[in-house]
């Protein structure tokens, strides 16, 4: 039978660490999934299921025809597949089967994979050598392609881009020179129009800032401000690509991003223990936007892995938070260098605890190092040790939970009342349910929680459990996702 899921190269088989609920949970592509799933964590509707030392899992689920559905997991992946017709990935099946084994190991007895399971495992293993070996005809083995004919359109896409550019600059200028009072009056059609126009000059990424000074418009008290603001940053992304140049390598490689030319990972790979930190969606246009962050424990290097999904269906890439997988990334060009891509993975997933952190009253300084090789950052990860989650007069925020050492060292004592330091919390989280959770796991005590931080404030997207010990092995069951 033709399974209708698939996934990346499978690693080396080993031993995979227990998954918590949470983590498989985390997996599912959009909340529908996540209740049908937990529906399928149960043993009634599943026969014929069993496991490998190389971290596979397989069963037959009971559906509505005379057919079961065959579903198979590569945990070390992970990967799935699936007989069933659903377009989403993973599909309930693959959820239910991982949330069973979670509940209820007894019910995979050790054993050789059932034939289709098998069947499907070694398509991976030979697409994985295939990919890693050239004389076996990976990419490598076709040939590079003509370097001169991609040069040509990269001039062409180059000179189109210069050319949006410019007229975004004489736009720029006229709408400055008639008043920021006066767009108020033209609607949204004038700034879809330009938007249109750097659609047409193949830069993306200009059409999409051109949008965002769309929604300020009228968006409340002081709108105009913020419009000055977005415009100033506008006019300074379009000179440094007129004057591209002339910048530093880096900072050239992070403007060609910022219009929206395609990059491509490059630079020698960075193997590493990366701990997941947070797994979550977001509606880009028509698709949807997955994006992973990942700390590695050795290179202290925090990267981020974005994929993306086709309208009505889920990106294909997912990974257990709370995990750390043995990997290689290899980072794309551009300031901070935190978009990368997963190569080779080594070996098993494993449970581990959570990243060192910085105080709430540290992060800002952070925040402000990065912009100066990225101007156009909205937000920086970063993770927060020992804070605590505390109302304030327009919402919540995060406040240091103890002094630091030079007071810790005069006082004597160390206390888990907030020391004064404090972030607000970002106004996109408030509505979030994440944030009660948050703040039922902080208990009024310390926290560390992994999040972004903005001129917006801090969004918060995971937390660990109160006096985790940083680095520490745990059964996997101690992160809270908050997104």
């Amino acid at each position: 039978m033709q399974l209708s899921h698939g996934g990346e190269s499978s690693p080396t088989g080993a031993p995979v660490a227990r998954w918590s609920v949470e983590q498989v949970l985390a997996l599912a592509p959009d909340a529908a999934s996540r209740k049908a799933g937990t529906r399928l964590g149960a043993a009634g509707p599943w026969s014929g299921t069993g496991s490998d030392a190389s971290g596979a899992v397989w069963g037959l689920c009971k559906g509505s025809g005379s057919t079961p559905y065959r579903t198979v997991v590569d945990t070390t992946g992970p990967a799935y597949a699936c007989s069933c017709p659903s377009r989403k990935f993973p599909c309930k099946h693959a959820l239910g089967l991982l949330l069973l084994r979670v509940s209820d190991d007894g019910a995979f007895r050790p054993a050789e994979p059932a034939d289709w399971a098998e069947e499907w495992l070694a398509g991976r293993r030979a697409r994985a050598a295939r990919e890693s070996s050239p004389a076996a005809g990976g990419d490598s083995a076709r040939g590079p392609a003509d370097p001169v004919a991609a040069r040509k359109r990269a001039e062409r896409r180059a000179e189109r881009v210069t050319g949006g550019a410019q007229e975004l600059e004489q736009r720029l200028a006229d709408l400055l020179r008639g008043g920021l009072a006066a767009t108020d009056r033209s609607g949204y059609g004038l700034w879809e129009e330009t938007a249109a126009r750097m659609v047409d000059a193949q830069a993306p990424g200009l059409a999409a800032r051109v949008r965002e000074l769309g929604a300020i418009t009228g968006s409340g008290s002081g709108w105009p401000v913020r419009l000055l603001e977005e415009c100033g940053l506008l006019h300074l992304l379009d000179t440094a690509w007129l004057g591209r140049d002339r910048l530093p390598d880096p900072l050239a490689a992070t403007v060609r991003t910022r219009v929206g030319l395609p990059m491509s990972a490059e630079g020698p790979p960075v193997r590493d223990q990366w701990l997941v930190l947070a797994q979550y969606d977001t509606p880009d246009g028509k698709i949807v936007a997955r994006r992973i962050w990942l700390y590695g424990r050795g290179s202290g290097r925090t990267a981020l892995l974005l994929s993306f999904g086709a309208a009505g269906r889920s990106p294909a890439q997912a990974l257990p938070v709370g995990a750390t997988i043995d990997a290689e990334l290899t980072p794309y060009p551009g300031g901070g260098q935190l978009r990368a891509e997963l190569g080779e993975q080594f070996g098993a997933t494993t449970a581990a605890g959570p990243p060192p952190g910085i105080a709430a009253a540290a992060a800002p300084a952070v925040y402000g190092n990065a912009l100066r090789d990225d101007p156009w950052l909205d937000a920086w990860p970063v993770t927060l040790r020992d804070v605590i989650p505390v109302p304030s007069k327009d919402g919540w925020q995060l406040a240091d939970a103890y002094a630091d050492a030079h007071a810790e060292a005069h006082a004597g004592t160390r206390t888990d009342a907030p020391t004064g330091s404090a972030l607000p919390i970002a106004p996109a989280a408030l509505s979030r349910p994440g944030l009660w959770r948050l703040v039922a796991l902080s208990g009024g005590g310390p926290v560390t929680v992994f999040g972004e931080i903005g001129h917006r404030g801090f969004d918060p997207f995971a937390a660990w459990d109160p006096g985790e010990e940083e680095g520490a092995d745990t059964t996997g069951g101690s992160v809270v996702q908050l997104v």
